[in-house]
């Protein structure tokens, strides 16, 4: 018995360590592209999340803020934003392959054209990272970010769900055009969500 743990360690260091090496999985691979940040994200100093929680510690990062893809790891797409190294963590959207993960987050197109078409008080609640009723689905997207797709497997749903923090949920109701006709929660979550005209 002892011999053959004798040898079975012996044969363990013989190994070369490329050969341990190789026995890695490889991070997965995709484009590294650069355009602009597609929502207003989270972040904790170096790291944002799909879950986009803004809790305590965490400052806001704007919707349009210059981005890049700088690589990738297992479940992080590495970035520079707003010229900040930042990971993007993939925690709760792991049936999105990690590219496309990361070209919901990074986008061609500087989102802010877009805002600049929306009326007035949209273009507040976005810019507060705010709901206000009557938004359409891209709107909400563009304040609070994209819904995890662990809870929302359908982007056509009827409701959005999203927290703040692992505990606190709230709920976006569309109307059939697609509108904003209700956002539900706590009042405290509310105070942090829902946008009330000035």
């Amino acid at each position: 018995m002892h011999r053959r743990l004798a040898l079975a360690a012996a044969c363990a260091l013989a190994l070369p360590l490329s050969l341990a090496h190789a026995q890695r999985p490889q991070p997965p691979q995709g484009p590294l592209i650069a355009g602009y940040l597609c929502c207003n994200m989270y972040t904790y100093g170096t790291q944002m999340g799909d879950g986009n929680y803004r809790e305590a510690g965490t400052s806001l990062v704007p919707v349009g803020t210059p981005a890049q893809v700088t690589g990738y790891e297992m479940r992080f797409v590495y970035t520079l934003v707003g010229g900040k190294v930042q990971r993007l963590k993939n925690d709760y959207s792991r049936d999105i392959p990690m590219a496309p993960f990361a070209e919901r987050y990074i986008v061609q197109e500087d989102p802010k054209v877009r805002i600049a078409s929306f009326e007035p008080a949209i273009r507040e609640a976005i810019r507060d990272a705010k709901i206000a009723e009557g938004m359409t689905r891209e709107q909400v997207t563009m304040a609070v970010g994209w819904p995890m797709t662990s809870e929302n497997p359908r982007l056509d749903a009827k409701v959005w769900r999203y927290w703040t923090d692992s505990w606190s949920e709230y709920q976006v109701a569309f109307d059939d055009a697609g509108k904003v006709k209700s956002v539900t929660g706590a009042p405290a979550v509310m105070e942090q969500v829902l946008y009330l005209p000035r």
